[in-house]
């Protein structure tokens, strides 16, 4: 077994608004591999011609083409322990809130069901006509671009290159790190905004910062070294039998209400 560092355990057990913020590297093991850097999908394809919002508007059937393979690879993946993991945590109230810079909708499929999405989701299209949104279990995109009944082209409902992030999902990020007093930073460096912004901002209200890599790519309080699928498991059952001999009962998080 993996050792774990108590503090990291006692940290988490003793919290009731901690949050998660989670990268590619968590769907690694569910047959997702990272978008960039060697070995990536963007090794393939330059992102100028196959992955902007003016590429895509210039001629979509061309940039469809790049993300089919995107669709292909997000459909076929399941959820793997780390996801079932967060799952559990925050069933259990030890988890309020994940913030994900994934599109595979991953977290819930495993059952996490508050989940704020810097990068929107893959397993959904949206009209750019009209507006319409649709699984994109339920569309054909045998024929490139796929197109809706209006007419309109359908697009992966995910922040291309040159997109903004969703206004709701940066305003409930920055509300949730400004009231957490746990980060666990899992599967990303954390060093791209808006992604980087979130355990600045805990940090300076005092929260405390839970690294979990391979290797330490950021500052933070404690680093847990390995594997997401590896490590978030061995946290789950630690943190239950620790609340087990406390004689602590799981406990629902605190909500954040938007105005």
């Amino acid at each position: 077994m993996i050792p774990i560092d108590s503090a990291a355990v006692e940290i988490f057990a003793a919290a009731n608004n901690t949050i998660a913020l989670t990268g590619a590297g968590i769907s690694v093991a569910s047959g997702i591999p990272h978008f960039r850097g060697c070995g990536g999908i963007w090794e393939n394809y330059d992102p100028e011609e196959y992955g902007t919002i003016q590429a895509f508007q210039r001629n979509p059937a061309k940039v469809w083409s790049a993300l089919k393979i995107f669709c292909d690879i997000i459909d076929k993946a399941r959820p793997n322990p780390a996801h079932f993991a967060l799952a559990s945590l925050e069933r259990l109230g030890y988890l309020r809130t994940i913030i994900t810079q994934n599109i595979d909708g991953l977290h819930q499929e495993a059952g996490s069901s508050n989940v704020i999405e810097f990068h929107g989701n893959n397993r959904w299209l949206v009209c750019q006509k009209c507006g319409g949104r649709y699984p994109i279990k339920e569309v054909a995109i045998d024929l490139l671009p796929p197109l809706c009944a209006c007419g309109g082209v359908l697009k992966p409902d995910v922040v291309l290159f040159g997109e903004m992030i969703p206004h709701d999902a940066l305003y409930r990020s920055y509300l949730e790190a400004n009231n957490c007093s746990v980060v666990i930073v899992i599967g990303t460096s954390a060093a791209v905004e808006p992604a980087a912004s979130i355990p600045r901002i805990a940090s300076k209200t005092g929260a405390k910062i839970i690294e979990i890599n391979p290797e330490e790519e950021m500052s933070s309080d404690i680093h847990l070294s390995g594997c997401a699928e590896e490590i978030l498991p061995i946290l789950l059952e630690k943190i239950n039998r620790l609340s087990l001999q406390d004689t602590l009962q799981p406990r629902q998080p605190s909500l954040l209400q938007s105005p």
